[in-house]
């Protein structure tokens, strides 16, 4: 079965298609501006319509509607996936499954699979940042939520007087944690927090489970924090669709739009 899987966060969509083999080319773009007419464009065109379509969205009800009436104007069924209590090898440890970001889980799913028998710290960098634990049994142990890099940047840039009109040109002198400008010190101070924010969770996640956790990193920020993190790590971009593709193939409690 040919299937379309989308992930679509706050800023950014990233889609591909899935042939019950292989994942084809991955693409991405910023949503922000579309309407029906630009998913059904982008995302269908002029190539063989996909038999079904599988969404993580985290975008709100208004780009799922629009989503949703793309796929409905193209003839293509369109699934969104739920968060249950348990699916794909993977048991969420929410109290309440449902308030658990659909994009985290469908990573863990995608980061349990690609990772079989480790213990995982799932991170996603987009404009917030998340860390899950997931132990090498599939068990989700809970998260932790901070702003991103770029959330903290804005939140600085657009709540400060002095640090805003400091901010504005002049050389980056970005090397290291210590800026030789303020721009540098607020971007790499971003960084290195987000970074070691990670650090941190690796060291309680190896004393809860009495095992080194690998940090699989995704997301559009991902590659600036990389380089920052010390403990082990690996960069999967794609890790929602890869988690995507896992649950394309299993009965999973999803809503029909």
């Amino acid at each position: 079965m040919r299937v379309l899987l989308v992930d679509i966060g706050n800023t950014r969509i990233k889609w591909a298609r899935f042939d019950g083999d292989r994942l084809g080319a991955r693409r991405a773009a910023v949503h922000s501006a579309w309407r029906s007419p630009d998913y059904a464009r982008r995302l269908f065109g002029p190539a063989r319509l996909p038999e079904g379509m599988l969404v993580a969205s985290v975008a709100g009800s208004r780009v799922d509607r629009r989503l949703a009436a793309a796929a409905r104007r193209a003839g293509v069924p369109a699934r969104f996936v739920t968060v249950p209590r348990r699916a794909a090898g993977v048991t969420v440890g929410y109290l309440e499954p449902w308030r658990l970001g659909v994009d985290r889980f469908v990573a863990a799913v995608g980061a349990h699979h690609l990772f079989k028998g480790v213990a995982t710290c799932v991170v996603g960098v987009g404009t917030a940042m998340t860390i899950d634990l997931i132990t090498a049994a599939g068990r989700h142990r809970g998260g932790v939520i901070i702003p991103a890099p770029g959330l903290m940047v804005d939140t600085l840039l657009n709540n400060t007087h002095g640090i805003r009109r400091r901010a504005r040109g002049g050389a980056s002198g970005a090397t290291g944690l210590f800026g030789r400008s303020t721009r540098a010190a607020i971007v790499q101070g971003s960084r290195y927090a987000a970074a070691a924010t990670i650090d941190r969770a690796v060291e309680e996640a190896s004393t809860l489970l009495a095992r080194r956790p690998l940090v699989v990193l995704t997301g559009g920020e991902a590659p600036a924090v990389r380089p920052l993190v010390r403990s082990p790590c690996v960069g999967v971009p794609d890790l929602v669709l890869r988690g995507l593709v896992v649950l394309s193939q299993l009965p999973q409690p999803l809503r029909r739009r």
